[in-house]
């Protein structure tokens, strides 16, 4: 196995592993991914989303591995996360896609990261901003998201017009964001192409260098007709399928595995419960296993009774309500020990648990079961 590396870069302390919840981040996965991604967008560059600490999975060296598996452009979705990989030396075009105050401006114009604009008085405050450097600034078109952007084209023109009109900046960039590429029953997605395409290549014919781009990982995966000049793959980067499938399908390979360890084995007699709210009974003696891990490292309470953890490479039912730092799994007459290892998310044996399969338990996406996985919970980064 390759050697697990710190965030910053440097070889882990031996026996750091043998902690109560851990958290391994396979980079090499994340650099196959990026591969992947790549060869479906052929000449259309890579831009990796590396926000919200990449995903849960670590910033700077998953943003390291996607530049390495062949992104060639990095997005965050504020000033700070622009400005801690500019710290950790990570070069080359970044683009900030969050709404910005005054202040957060300055902090990503520091960090020499592009801006996104949909207002003329955010184009002031940049041109104010940026006296002594030119700013690289991406005008948004809200096509139907609903959120952050221009919803009249003629208004995202007079944006793009008030860049043009400042000497201190620069149209780098034509944008817009897909509300249901994901869905592959849903035609909304087409209809935000049509009337993204028009506004962005009349922009593109009077600005040649500036960069389109509209396509998230599931617009990447499901049309070549949104691929445009670049596209912002987030989710399928770290090896989870954006339609909430299986990410062998699509030959994407999950890049974290969330593990903890057996603290305890112990009888429970029939009509014995475990937990908070006596929400499990043993219908019959059988034993439990204790992990000390909870919801306060992201494995979420709402999994009570639901889910299944690795052990031994078998599958088995966590019962009882999961505490804060603790769950239970019901083992019968297993041969599970103390100490053994236990895999919450991952791979063990032959079989995975995938963050598909839990956001599906709990009516929710991949994307948030990873974000969740919290700060208490460390993670170890395994070097391609």
């Amino acid at each position: 196995m390759a050697a697990p590396v710190r965030a910053g870069g440097g070889t882990r302390a031996a026996g750091a592993e043998h902690v109560r919840a851990l958290a391994h981040v396979d980079l090499g996965a994340v650099a196959r991914n990026c591969a992947t991604l790549k060869q479906q967008l052929g000449d259309a560059a890579l831009c990796a989303v590396v926000k919200a600490d990449g995903y849960g999975h670590g910033v700077t060296p998953c943003a390291r591995a996607a530049l390495a598996g062949g992104a060639t452009w990095l997005a965050v979705a504020t000033a700070t996360e622009a400005a801690a990989l500019r710290a950790d030396g990570i070069e080359g075009p970044l683009l900030v896609m969050g709404a910005l105050t005054e202040a957060e401006l300055g902090v990503a114009l520091d960090a020499g990261a592009d801006v996104v604009a949909w207002r003329e008085e955010f184009v002031r405050s940049v041109h104010a901003a940026s006296a002594d450097r030119l700013a690289r600034v991406h005008v948004k078109l809200d096509t139907g998201m609903g959120r952050l952007g221009a919803k009249d084209p003629a208004r995202a023109r007079s944006v793009a017009s008030a860049v043009d009109a400042s000497a201190r900046m620069e149209l780098a960039g034509v944008m817009t964001h897909f509300a249901t590429a994901d869905d592959e029953e849903s035609d909304f997605f087409d209809a935000q192409l049509r009337r993204f395409r028009p506004f962005a290549e009349e922009l593109k014919r009077s600005h040649p260098e500036c960069v389109v781009h509209a396509a998230n990982s599931a617009g990447v995966l499901r049309s070549r007709d949104a691929h445009f000049d670049m596209a912002r793959c987030g989710i399928a980067v770290y090896g989870m399928d954006p339609f909430g499938d299986d990410p062998a399908a699509r030959n994407l390979e999950p890049a974290l595995t969330l593990q903890s360890y057996v603290a305890d084995v112990k009888p429970v007699a029939a009509g014995e419960s475990v937990g908070y709210g006596r929400t499990w009974t043993a219908p019959s003696d059988t034993k439990v296993a204790v992990l000390p891990i909870g919801y306060g490292d992201g494995y979420r309470r709402g999994l009570s009774n639901t889910s299944e953890v690795l052990l031994r490479g078998r599958r088995f039912a966590v019962v009882g309500t999961i505490s804060m730092d603790n769950l239970t799994v019901e083992v019968g007459d297993a041969a599970v020990e103390v100490g053994d290892p236990a895999t919450l998310i991952g791979a063990d044996g032959g079989d995975r648990v995938t963050a598909e399969e839990l956001a599906r338990k709990l009516g929710t996406i991949n994307y948030e079961i990873t974000c969740g996985v919290s700060a208490r919970v460390p993670r170890v980064h395994l070097a391609p």
